[in-house]
C-alpha cells in the first residue's frame, strides 16, 4: 500500500496541478494540517530537478502565508476557545508565565519549529495567542521556512537520482522514521508547553 501511495504521489508531482497542490498543502500545514509539505516537495523536485528553486519558493511563500493564518487563529480565537479551557483547568497563571517567557524568546521557538519536524502550526497559533511581535514572527518564519525548504530542494537537486533510488529502496523505513519524528514532535509539545 505504501508503495502505491508513493507511486501515486510521484505521478501527481509531475502533473500541471502539482504546484497548486504544493501551495495548498504548505499553506494549511502551517496553521492546522498535520502532514508537512515535504510529502509533495520531495517527489516534485525529484520529478523536475531543474525547477527545484521554484518549488522551494512556492513552498516557502505559502507556508509563511499559512503561518499568518495560524497566528490569526491564536490571536482571535484564543479568548473564545482557549481561555475558557485554561480557566476550567485552573491554568490561567501558567499561561501568563509561559506568555511572558515566549514573548521574550519566542522568536527562537518559531525558528526551531520552522526548520525542524517539530509541529510548526502549534507555534504559529501560540504566537498569536501570546501576542508575539508580528514582525519578529514573520521575519523568523521567512528565514526558517526558506532555510528548510530550499535546503531540502537543493539537496534533492544536487543528489537527485541516488536520493530517489535510496528513497525507493528504503521507503518503509523512511516512512517509519518520518512518522516517529512527526508523532514525536506532537508528543514533545506536552513537555514544552
Amino acid at each position: 500500500m505504501l508503495r502505491r501511495l508513493y507511486d501515486w504521489t510521484m505521478s501527481l508531482a509531475a502533473t500541471r496541478h502539482a504546484r497548486a497542490g504544493l501551495a495548498g498543502v504548505s499553506f494549511v500545514e502551517s496553521s492546522f494540517f498535520p502532514i508537512p509539505p515535504d510529502v509533495l516537495l520531495i517527489p516534485m523536485v525529484l520529478a523536475d530537478r531543474a525547477n527545484w528553486w521554484k518549488n522551494a519558493l512556492i513552498c516557502t511563500i505559502a507556508s509563511v502565508a499559512g503561518a499568518l493564518l495560524g497566528y490569526a487563529i491564536g490571536a482571535f480565537l484564543f479568548d473564545a476557545v482557549g481561555r475558557p479551557i485554561l480557566e476550567f483547568y485552573g491554568k490561567e497563571a501558567s499561561f501568563s508565565r509561559i506568555s511572558e517567557w515566549y514573548n521574550t524568546y519566542g522568536g527562537w521557538g518559531v525558528l526551531f519549529a520552522a526548520i525542524t519536524p517539530f509541529p510548526y502550526k502549534v507555534l504559529t497559533i501560540f504566537s498569536g495567542a501570546t501576542g508575539l511581535n508580528l514582525v519578529t514572527f514573520v521575519v523568523v518564519s521567512i528565514i526558517g521556512r526558506s532555510f528548510r525548504f530550499f535546503l531540502v530542494a537543493y539537496l534533492l537537486y544536487l543528489f537527485g537520482e541516488p536520493i530517489r533510488t535510496f528513497i525507493e529502496k528504503y521507503l518503509g523505513i523512511l516512512f517509519a522514521i518520518f512518522m516517529v519524528l512527526l508523532i514525536g514532535g506532537f508528543y514533545a509539545l506536552r513537555f514544552v508547553f
